[in-house]
């Protein structure tokens, strides 16, 4: 791995395609205007006296923030993450709890008398508006927490999470600038938005880890946390998630704990498998995953991983068609298609 270059046909095919995953900057201006728009009339909306409801903060928030998002793409029937921008909307509750148990069913109907020509999705824990041009805004209700910094995240289920949406991002923006410290152009976001397409191209046509049972990215984000707390980057791609997906393979297949100590001290959960919150130590990430999901992640990562040693030695030997064979079974035809 030593010889590897920042100069060779490798490199230089995966940050082309590093670059290309990204939203397009030149939309960026306009999504931040949108949102900002449908912070002000949904707040408006909320706190008209139909709903009656206070609007405590609407922070920035996921992966348009911590620029860890993708571009929409579509890839025969199967689409592409894409660009989903999260507005939370941080209320104070009422003191017999009525806004506590209806706080999805509520802000549905606000999100709907404010874009009622939108299409718009019910997920867990948010109402999607779908606009047109395939750039959707999750809005996200959540109840004020005993500080500032500190919100309730409420589930159609009626599971209460506390959160830290604050807390979220700078867990992300700090190992992005510690990153950037190093010396090559690899950064910590960088690789995370290489993990989020590699997740949607292998949960294209699985059975078990496909569709909504997909790794959901906030799994991909601990899991890219924890290979960059171990390993931190090499000055290429190719080093680097090689290191990171041998770590993982091991780590998942282990069903070692995966804890982090930003805020707090955590402790494993009971369950088969713990991947704690940073944020909430009570809140394993997968803490009902079955031993058949887990063994498919496995399977995944050691692919990965077997792909990333080919990959590498085919780039030392020079044979460039053998790497980009490897390549487009880790991240699609999208790969070949755009780093040509």
């Amino acid at each position: 791995m030593s010889e590897l270059t920042t100069h060779s046909v490798l490199h230089k095919r995966i940050s082309t395609f590093v670059e290309w995953i990204k939203p397009e900057s030149a939309k960026r201006e306009g999504i931040k205007n949108r949102s900002n728009k449908a912070r002000e009339k949904i707040k408006n909306k909320a706190e008209s006296d139909e709903y009656n409801l206070v609007v405590v903060a609407t922070p920035n928030a996921g992966s348009f923030t911590t620029k860890t998002g993708l571009r929409r793409h579509f890839r025969g029937d199967a689409e592409v993450e894409g660009l989903d921008v999260d507005l939370p909307f941080v209320i104070q509750d009422d003191r017999d709890g009525y806004t506590l148990y209806s706080l999805l069913d509520i802000f549905y109907k606000i999100v709907d008398d404010c874009y009622p020509d939108v299409e718009k999705e019910r997920t867990k824990s948010s109402i999607k508006l779908k606009f047109p041009d395939k750039v959707n805004l999750d809005i996200v209700p959540m109840l004020e927490g005993e500080n500032t910094d500190e919100q309730i995240l409420v589930r159609s289920t009626g599971e209460k999470i506390k959160t830290s949406v604050k807390r979220h991002v700078e867990f992300i923006k700090k190992r992005t600038e510690d990153s950037a410290k190093k010396v090559g152009r690899v950064k910590f976001n960088e690789c995370l938005r290489l993990l989020k397409w590699w997740r949607d191209t292998q949960a294209n046509g699985s059975y078990t880890l496909g569709g909504d049972d997909s790794p959901p990215s906030f799994l991909i984000n601990l899991l890219s946390a924890k290979a960059f707390d171990e390993l931190s980057v090499e000055k290429t791609y190719a080093e680097t998630l090689a290191m990171w997906f041998g770590y993982l393979a091991h780590l998942v297949k282990s069903k070692e704990a995966i804890l982090f100590t930003d805020y707090n001290s955590p402790t494993k959960d009971y369950a088969l498998w713990s991947v704690i919150d940073p944020v909430n130590p009570d809140n394993n990430v997968v803490k009902n995953w079955s031993s058949l999901k887990i063994d498919e992640l496995v399977s995944w990562l050691e692919h990965g991983r077997d792909n990333w040693n080919r990959i590498i030695r085919y780039d030392l030997e020079g044979d460039d068609s053998k790497s980009m064979d490897q390549l487009v079974e880790l991240f699609g035809n999208s790969f070949k298609n755009h780093t040509s």
